[in-house]
């Protein structure tokens, strides 16, 4: 009889996966980043165990939007006092902090859990070309 097997946390083997974002769309990239960040790409996937990859995505900034989003779409932030909600649309997001764009994105994708929190840890965003993770980096897509 086949008994399945669960993956062990001493036993993953984690790659460094880069991934360019210059003329990709934004959500088809995003998942799949939020798929190589959970490990379901690999034959060991267990749901209860981190077994994903670290990502780099680089020329962050390059990436496409389908339709009117870069202008429409908002995103909002709140203090937690009376009054202090505050709005700024993806454009601005996209030239300003396009690292926090990216991990709200992803974070959205991945169990809301500690493990979930573990996972975001392990995707790195760069505005341009240059990263500085060179030595680690295995695989590029």
């Amino acid at each position: 009889m086949e008994i399945t097997k669960t993956a062990k946390v001493s036993e993953i083997k984690r790659d460094w996966v880069v991934l360019d974002a210059k003329d990709k769309t934004f959500g088809r990239l995003i998942t799949e980043v939020a798929t190589i960040l959970r490990g379901k790409h690999k034959p060991c996937y267990t749901p209860n165990v981190d077994c994903g990859d670290f990502v780099i995505i680089i020329n962050a900034t390059e990436v496409k939007f389908s339709g009117m989003k870069l202008e429409d779409k908002e995103y909002f932030t709140h203090s937690g006092y009376f009054g202090s909600t505050k709005s700024k649309t993806l454009k601005e997001m996209l030239e300003k902090s396009p690292e926090k764009l990216y991990h709200l994105a992803v974070r959205g994708m991945l169990p809301k859990t500690k493990l979930g929190r573990a996972m975001i840890k392990k995707l790195k965003v760069y505005k341009g070309s240059e990263h500085p993770h060179t030595a680690q980096t295995t695989k590029s897509k």
